[in-house]
């Protein structure tokens, strides 16, 4: 199985912490800060078994990253769960209609996280 994770969030403390769990549970790590920057790697390289997306960037959001890679079709297939501080109902229905499959608010908590992730990897 294919364990490689690209995390996209413009705060590299939440990176690191991301990283070293994932890590520690034997997946493989990429990441970046910026949402054009994670849509490039994922066209340089498609073998991602999923992409953890912070909604809230500068420049280009999570949400209109999502929609790009979404249309664009040599990557369009790869699981993306929305990662984001804002917790409201409503939010979450934004980021699925955005066009992620799921969604884990922060502070996250690694066993949602954990049985997101293994569900759609």
């Amino acid at each position: 199985m294919n364990k490689k994770v690209l995390i996209v969030d413009d705060d590299p403390r939440n990176i690191f912490a991301l990283t070293l769990t994932l890590k520690a549970k034997g997946y493989q790590i990429e990441s970046c800060t910026m949402a054009q920057e994670a849509i490039d790697f994922l066209k340089k390289d498609n073998q991602f078994s999923i992409v953890l997306m912070d909604m809230m960037m500068p420049e280009m959001d999570g949400y209109e990253a999502v929609k790009i890679i979404r249309n664009t079709p040599e990557i369009s297939h790869v699981p993306i769960i929305a990662v984001t501080a804002q917790a409201m109902p409503e939010d979450r229905q934004k980021c699925i209609d955005a066009g992620a499959q799921d969604y884990v608010s922060k502070p996250i908590n690694v066993d949602q996280l954990m049985a997101v992730i293994q569900k759609y990897s």
